[in-house]
């Protein structure tokens, strides 16, 4: 136990709720000997934790206690199962590679069980079953799945739902109504909340008014707003300098307006996958940090979650070159040829320049930008920098460079990852107290191409306790456990975990401290994370010493109110 000592601030040796042992009867599983990080961001204690069915019947000492299954869990810590609070496990049209697909391996989810995760909370950034989310529950519990899951309402689907193609354009009146008996009617069927992409399609084209109308309806529910802002850098994902107007939104306006929201309703609201992104953003996350502790300060209930990495999904697909200039006449797939159509044309080549010095900066400037596919294999693992640099090349060149001489049919002639967050700013979101870790990702198995997984697929939850807190000393462990369990379940109102406590549902992992982590990497990102050494979900194995059971045990995750 030393080095659970050492890496635990304040640990005390001490037990809590001890039960004699006459009387306690008979445990399916018990865990023995271990520290216990119960979730609350206290530090650890000594003792022992006693499952019976699908719950925590016991914590204390329970050395005399009887057992179907004992495990020593002597120099391990056991914890709350986490809970990812913005997950994408459950996200295609048709549930092919999400918790609704055919295959159980997948709906077994091992990539996320085997970093702790016990519960994930699906239908992000405005999308949902387009049936509904009783529909989406029955397909749950018919085909079984991994982990627990909570879902939300999707303001982008229901958006689309009413007003059809004729959305770029601001609702009526009525079609407002209809939304709100959407999300109602989605709220009576089991969901936590409402959850909208205001940087995506039909989104973008809502307003506050429109959103503000929608939140009020989760309000009598309990349930929680949780906003992909219209903008996390100076501009939207969409805006072009060629295109759009000047001045666009900023994210701490998208920020205030999520904060505005929270002031008029009431409602509890995450600010979703906080970042700062860009070469011409970073260093605002103290900017960000003052807006949310000023509304919390004036009682507001506004949250945040992040993922610790500094590249985001969208990073992993860069294109530095707009597609209107990729577009040829003639609708094929050579880019190249098209590229080459557009810049024959003086005044659109401007434009184009216009455009790539934009998007190089938002994705945080050629020194962050490195090349993972090339034809040449000799440019691959080069930044943008280097690349200009052997080249002789300005920066700004390389984009159009890549495609003349890249792949054809690719737009940008090349895979490219961009690292457009800085590590500074998310070392100061993931220090806050009610900044909640989450994955947004989904689920992987080995067969996926490896290029359109992110390591947070594998690794988020097992990286914020080993890099955040053990390695940068930004938290205690027990802090950043609380950031993945009770912190969350606060947020989502799940009254019946997040906690090692008698009661709790039984969804807890052990971890091996000295083992924590992550194996993947962006160039290998199907690996496993390490030191997780058991995950029960509802008392039953997902990871057993180590290994993925497979097990489909878990259960949709609904409000008392809606059961």
């Amino acid at each position: 136990m030393t080095r659970v000592k050492s890496v635990i601030a304040g640990g005390i040796l001490a037990t809590l709720g001890v039960l004699p042992a006459s009387g306690q009867g008979q445990f399916d599983t018990i865990f023995l000997n271990g520290s216990i990080l119960d979730g609350t961001g206290n530090p650890w204690f000594r003792a022992d934790v006693g499952i019976r069915a699908d719950k925590i019947a016991a914590v204390g000492d329970l050395h005399e206690a009887r057992a179907h299954r004992i495990i020593d869990a002597t120099g391990l810590v056991v914890v709350p199962g986490f809970i990812d609070i913005h997950s994408h496990a459950d996200d295609s049209e048709y549930g092919d590679d999400g918790l609704r697909s055919a295959d159980p391996r997948r709906r077994a989810a091992p990539s996320l069980v085997r970093q702790g995760i016990t519960t994930v909370v699906v239908n992000q950034d405005g999308w949902m079953v387009e049936s509904g989310i009783a529909a989406q529950r029955a397909i749950y519990d018919s085909l079984g799945i991994g982990p627990n899951v909570a879902m939300m309402v999707g303001h982008n689907v229901i958006r689309r739902q009413v007003m059809g193609d004729d959305h770029r354009r601001e609702a009526t009146d009525d079609e407002i109504q209809h939304m709100r008996a959407l999300v109602r009617g989605g709220m009576e069927a089991g969901a936590v909340g409402l959850s909208t992409g205001l940087e995506y399609v039909p989104g973008r084209w809502s307003t506050t008014g429109e959103v503000v109308a929608l939140v009020h309806e989760i309000v009598p529910f309990g349930g929680v707003y949780i906003a992909h802002q219209r903008s996390e850098a100076v501009a939207p994902m969409w805006w072009r300098p060629s295109q759009h107007a000047e001045n666009p939104l900023t994210g701490l306006d998208a920020l205030r307006e999520t904060i505005h929201i929270a002031e008029t309703t009431g409602a509890t609201v995450v600010a979703t996958h906080i970042k700062t992104r860009g070469e011409s953003f970073r260093g605002k996350s103290d900017e960000a940090v003052r807006l949310i502790e000023e509304a919390r300060a004036r009682g507001l209930s506004v949250y945040a979650d992040q993922y610790p990495y500094t590249t985001s999904g969208s990073d992993g697909s860069t294109v530095l070159l707009p597609m209107w200039a990729l577009t040829s006449d003639t609708e094929s797939d050579d880019f190249r040829a098209a590229l080459k159509q557009t810049l024959a044309d003086t005044s659109l080549a401007t434009n184009v320049a216009r455009d790539v010095a934009h998007l190089m900066a938002f994705r945080g400037g050629p020194q962050n930008i490195r090349v993972f596919e090339f034809p040449d294999s000799s440019v691959i693992g080069l930044s943008l920098a280097e690349l200009a640099k052997r080249l002789g090349l300005d920066p700004l060149d390389i984009p159009v460079w890549l495609q003349i001489n890249g792949f054809a049919d690719r737009p940008g002639g090349a895979r490219l990852r961009s690292f457009s967050m800085s590590e500074n700013d998310l070392a100061t979101f993931a220090a806050q107290p009610w900044v909640a870790t989450a994955s947004d990702g989904g689920i992987a198995v080995a067969e996926d191409d490896s290029a359109s997984v992110h390591i947070r697929y594998y690794g988020t939850f097992p990286r914020k306790i080993a890099e955040y807190a053990m390695k940068q000393n930004l938290m205690t462990v027990a802090e950043a456990i609380r950031s993945s369990t009770s912190l969350p379940a606060q947020i989502i109102g799940l009254t019946d975990r997040g906690l090692v406590r008698t009661g709790m549902q039984a969804d807890i992992a052990v971890l091996d401290l000295d083992a924590i982590g992550e194996s993947a990497t962006f160039t290998d990102p199907h690996g496993y994370a390490t030191g997780v050494r058991y995950v029960m979900i509802g008392g039953h194995f997902a990871v057993d010493d180590s290994e993925t059971t497979w097990s489909l045990q878990g259960r949709p995750v609904v409000r008392s109110s809606s059961e």
